[in-house]
């Protein structure tokens, strides 16, 4: 008799799309509506933001090549320290609007929408419609989210892509399609374009997760791997291609590498330097793992915690930890490709690797940084409440549920007692709220009718989401610029290194930064207003030269109210934030302006941006941005001048104050430079500024 073999399991069934209930779709657009409104509130009041990536924009809105290059001013001097792909976006809307605080930060408020519907869509498809909800409420209401996608850093764009990419793998994972893998690998491969080699950190887990899990013969998951590592090598390779291969006389020079590479850029001062903190032409590595300490602050398990990022992002970081254990536990037994424990895996691997990272990375490290995590928490913690509210009827997933509600307000109590002053009984409101809500949960979970259930879950929700959501209404209604940039009320001390998050005054890093034309004083702050207290470097080593930190040429204060048309305006001789440049500086430097290729030449990307923004002509920015990289050389800038390419070289700025104490000492190449120009041409004084006229040797 003939027998043939049993047939294979039939693989899970995936989650199949459907509208949900009818309400779905009109509350996702709302909610998508309020928060887009929230985000836009306010904008302009940061004015240039970051005037580093501020300029670069505003030369690609001038130069289709700088545009392709990243370069800092569009006559092509020297580019950016990142892949110019988060500039691309920036620069086209100002080629369309023009510039303006709006047209450059219009694009990041966009990225936010598209994260928070991506993020909906992925954790919609398996755990419902209130879950996806609630993922873009949390999201939202991440203070470090309200700063960073209304903020002109890249870290914006690799969040959207990064949630992206474990939306195409969890789409991939379904039914082993290969399509969805490619564009993860496409996602991936951009967002190296973004920020480098922090688009990887989320790629061991995933890969795992998708070698293991996929509906698929083993050897097909292989191919489809390599495939999309493929995918991702040319998503992201043709740029690095193209500025490798090409002369780099006909291309501007690598900012923050010292070897003209951007393969050096990569694995160096963006790399492995981050990670141990050797990082050549930089301010200086932080503490070594186990908690030292050092100027980025504390490495360490606990740093995410600590006074430093806590409240930036950290709010329902335990209940995420938390919820991702009871998800896991729950899943436990559930077949091998089972998407609910897939998406479980998928997001809790990529906030802890992401987490880890962060924790122990020894080079320069900012508290911004961690936006990047808050797509992850809120996804873990929507699906998680979801599912552990569906099994209710469990003693143990009730306990578990008013746990992390008792956890996340007592977390809550401690952050917002780092800043005692701001809204101090928000506090105890959030405790007591929190620990009813939990003992609710515990009773009604079990024996409660519709309506208690639901105002036990709605005072457990507002318990849970009271603290964020104030730092992050606190953060839409401040203007932040500089280079250092936290979310949230001032906690006190310092925000980088030191006890602190905070920020100077009530809106960020405020030194006296050039203002974009037509903005008011009251949208945000003018020439030498505030200062830069809270996103200055605590314990910072002292610089290069033997200049302290926030000291120097063109410094207000130790850490530097804004000066007036000076370089080094903003602290660190000017390496925050730029100058503030008055209207004689800005008529002296456009006079002329057609008859040469930069205006000025200036010490530092910083300084250089300030006068680039305010007269909208290219300025070269010696040095790169902390004045440390070897270009141009001092033959290469006698060049320069020969020909006549420089009209003025701008006094003061860079790290250590430029002129004569930049990074380097005195055999440092802005130094150099520096020394030759003071000795050769005749200064000019113009109301508070000083230059040198480059066509004018001295007598």
């Amino acid at each position: 008799m003939t027998t043939f073999p049993a047939p294979a399991p039939p693989a899970p069934t995936p989650p199949a799309p459907d509208s949900g209930p009818r309400w779905a779709r009109p509350a996702l657009f709302g909610l998508l509506l309020a928060v887009g409104l929230a985000y836009f509130y306010n904008l302009s009041a940061s004015g240039y933001a970051n005037s580093f990536y501020s300029a670069a924009v505003q030369a690609g809105s001038q130069s289709w090549k700088a545009l392709f290059f990243g370069s800092l001013d569009s006559g092509g001097a020297i580019t950016v320290d990142k892949p110019p792909a988060a500039l691309w976006p920036m620069a086209l809307s100002v080629r369309l609007f023009g510039l303006n605080s709006w047209a450059i930060l219009a694009p990041q408020v966009l990225m936010a929408l598209a994260t928070a519907a991506v993020l909906n869509a992925a954790v919609r498809r398996r755990f419902g419609p209130v879950a996806g909800l609630i993922a873009v409420g949390v999201f939202a209401l991440t203070p470090v989210a309200a700063l960073m996608f209304r903020f002109n850093n890249p870290d914006a764009l690799l969040a959207l892509l990064m949630t992206v990419t474990v939306w195409c793998v969890l789409r991939a994972l379904e039914r082993g399609r290969t399509t969805w893998l490619l564009w993860a690998g496409a996602a991936v491969g951009f967002a190296f374009l973004t920020k480098t080699l922090q688009a990887f950190l989320i790629l061991p887990p995933l890969a795992v997760l998708y070698a293991v899990c996929a509906p698929v013969p083993v050897r097909r998951r292989i191919g489809q791997l390599a495939l999309s590592a493929l995918t991702m090598v040319v998503a992201g390779g043709w740029w690095v291609a193209i500025v490798e291969l090409m002369p780099a006389s006909s291309r501007p020079y690598v900012g923050g590498s010292q070897n003209n590479s951007f393969l050096e850029l990569t694995f160096g001062y963006n790399g492995l330097g981050r990670i141990n903190g050797e990082e050549t032409g930089s301010v200086g590595g932080g503490g070594r793992g186990g908690g030292g300490g050092g100027g980025w602050g504390e490495t360490g398990i606990g740093r995410m915690f600590g006074s430093e990022v806590g409240g930036q992002v950290a709010w329902l970081l335990p209940a995420a930890l938390i919820l991702l254990a009871a998800g896991l536990w729950l899943t436990r037994k559930a077949a091998r490709a089972d998407s609910a424990r897939a998406a479980f895996v998928a997001w809790g691997g990529a906030l802890l690797m992401t987490t880890a990272v962060f924790s122990f990375m020894a080079g320069i490290f900012h508290q911004y940084y961690t936006v990047a995590l808050a797509p992850y928490v809120a996804a873990l913690v929507a699906m998680g409440v979801t599912v552990l509210w569906e099994e209710r009827g469990a003693w143990w997933p009730r306990a578990v549920l008013a746990g992390t509600v008792a956890a996340t307000a007592l977390w809550a109590y401690v952050l917002l007692g780092r800043t005692p002053e701001y809204l101090p009984w928000l506090r105890w409101a959030v405790l007591a709220g929190g620990l009813v809500g939990a003992l609710g949960l515990l009773v009604v979970g079990r024996f409660g009718g519709r309506r208690p259930a639901f105002a036990v879950v709605a005072l457990s929700c507002a318990a849970s989401l009271a603290g964020p959501a104030a730092y992050t209404v606190s953060t839409l209604n401040s203007g932040h610029q500089g280079s250092i940039v936290t979310a949230g009320p001032a906690a006190g001390g310092f925000g980088m290194g030191g006890p602190g998050g905070g920020r100077g005054g009530d809106g960020g890093q405020r030194g006296g930064m050039q203002q974009p034309p037509g903005q008011t004083q009251g949208q945000a702050p003018g020439p030498g207003q505030g200062n830069q207290r809270g996103n200055a470097p605590g314990g910072m080593p002292t610089m290069p030269g033997g200049t302290g930190a926030g000291t120097g040429p063109g410094t207000g204060t130790a850490f530097g109210e804004g000066t007036r048309g000076g370089g080094g305006g903003g602290g660190m001789g000017g390496l925050l934030n730029g100058a503030s440049v008055d209207a004689e500086a800005e008529a002296l430097l456009t006079k002329g302006a057609d008859d040469y290729s930069w205006v000025a030449a200036a010490v530092g990307a910083q300084n250089a941006a300030s006068y680039q923004l305010a007269t909208g002509e290219p300025v070269m920015a010696i040095g790169g941005f902390n004045g440390s990289d070897p270009s141009p050389t001092l033959a290469q800038f006698k060049k320069y001048v020969e020909k006549g390419k420089i009209h003025y070289f701008v006094s003061g700025g860079g790290l250590g104050g430029g002129m004569g104490g930049g990074p380097g000492g005195s055999a440092g190449t802005s130094s150099r430079i520096s020394s030759w120009v003071t000795e050769n041409f005749t200064e000019v004084t113009v109301g508070s500024a000083t230059f040198y006229d480059l066509t004018q040797p001295a007598s």
